[in-house]
Order: C-alpha cells, then sequence, then structure tokens
C-alpha cells in the first residue's frame, strides 16, 4: 500500500476513534452502539465498516489510543529510583500526589470513559475480556504498571525495614486500587454534579493524601 494511502487510512481510523471517545464521554460505553459512531463522524455505514470490522474493535484502539496518550511509567520510575529505605513513608506519599495530579491531568471526560469501561466489565465482563485480550503488554493501562511497580516496591519496605504490617501487602495494594477508583469516581461527580453541597468538595490531592496516610499506618509506619 503506498504512503499516502496508508497515512489516509490511520487518518480515518483516528477520526472514528476520536468520534467514540467523545460519544463515550457522552453516555455509558454499554449503551453505546455503532449507529452512535456513525452519527458522531457524519460518515456513511459503509464508510465505517471499511475501516473496522465490529464495535469491539473500535473500541479496542479508544483504549490503546488512550493509554498510550497517558502513561505515568517515567513518574513513577523517577520517584522510585529517587526513593530513600530511611524515608519510605515520604515515597508514598510521592506516588500518591502523582496520582492526584495524574488524575487532574486527564480531566474528567477522560475519567468518565474508564468509570463506564469499569460498568462494562461489570455488566459484561466476557466482552470486556475480550477487549482486553486483543491489547498488546504495552497497550494496557498505565494504572497497571503503577500497581505491579507499587506492590514491589512496598515488599522491598517491609523485608529491608523488617517492618510487620497489619495486612499483607497484597491487601494493601487492593486497598489502594478500590480507594483509586472510588477517588475517581468522587471527583468526576463533584466536578460535573453542580450542586453546592458537592460541587468542588472532592479534590484529589486531598483524597489521594489520606490515602497514603492510611497505607502508611497499615505499613507500620509514621503516618
Amino acid at each position: 500500500m503506498p504512503k499516502v494511502s496508508e497515512e489516509y487510512y490511520k487518518n480515518k481510523r483516528k477520526e472514528i476513534v476520536d468520534a467514540a471517545y467523545r460519544v463515550c464521554t457522552r453516555k455509558p460505553i454499554t449503551s453505546v452502539e455503532m449507529k452512535d459512531i456513525i452519527e458522531e463522524t457524519g460518515f456513511s455505514h459503509g464508510v465505517i465498516y471499511r475501516y473496522y470490522k465490529d464495535l469491539d474493535e473500535v473500541l479496542k484502539d479508544l483504549v490503546i489510543t488512550i493509554n498510550s496518550e497517558n502513561k505515568i511509567d517515567d513518574r513513577l520510575d523517577e520517584i522510585l529510583k529517587n526513593a530513600e529505605m530511611d524515608n519510605w513513608e515520604q515515597t508514598i506519599y510521592d506516588i500518591c500526589a502523582m496520582q492526584a495530579d495524574y488524575m487532574k491531568e486527564v480531566g474528567t471526560d477522560l475519567l468518565k470513559v474508564s468509570i463506564y469501561s469499569d460498568m462494562l466489565a461489570m455488566t459484561d465482563p466476557e466482552r470486556a475480556m475480550n477487549i482486553a485480550q486483543r491489547l498488546g503488554k504495552d497497550e494496557q493501562s498505565p494504572l497497571l504498571y503503577a500497581t505491579v511497580a507499587t506492590e514491589k516496591f512496598l515488599n522491598d519496605v517491609v523485608r529491608k525495614k523488617k517492618l510487620k504490617p497489619a495486612s499483607s501487602v497484597d491487601e494493601i495494594i487492593q486497598f489502594m486500587i478500590v480507594n483509586y477508583h472510588g477517588i475517581q469516581t468522587g471527583y468526576v461527580l463533584s466536578e460535573c454534579f453542580k450542586v453546592p453541597h458537592i460541587e468542588g468538595k472532592y479534590k484529589p490531592e486531598d483524597m489521594f493524601r489520606n490515602l497514603a496516610k492510611s497505607v502508611i499506618l497499615m505499613m507500620g509506619g509514621k503516618a
């Protein structure tokens, strides 16, 4: 295929994926249909299916695009590279602060897509797994990398500092994951639901600081 045709092909697919993103910020992924994307692009039915065989293939490319454009690997690696075992508590604060910054940087539209993706996993796990299995290792969520790297760091801290955590590292990581999703939902609600007692109330930096304190105490440190 000539180079120009390849670029044209990629640009058309990008237009379709971008349209899918806009649709997915407005309605749950479980409710999205190919006709929504067709309407959003303004393309004909035939044009869409020339580039994508089905909706889940579009969603797969949407996930890849989101993950590749929102990497946190370098920032986390820098934090862990500079970590000091005698001041490991500060590293926990730094990791959580980085996640708060990430959440504010990506914005509520992307976070809504993430929440809607969780809804798909809950309501149709087989379909969600099918989409996930189409992803390459480097195309997976940056939060997966963060989870693995943080777990390794916590295990190193427990071993080197001879700590006796109140819960196992595996349980602490589960606690962090659950809280991350809770913080994400609270932040989106506070930014999107414009009522006085909720709007702007849930600030990521405050919620992640509290998460850091909880993790430090569970590890047996001093928050």
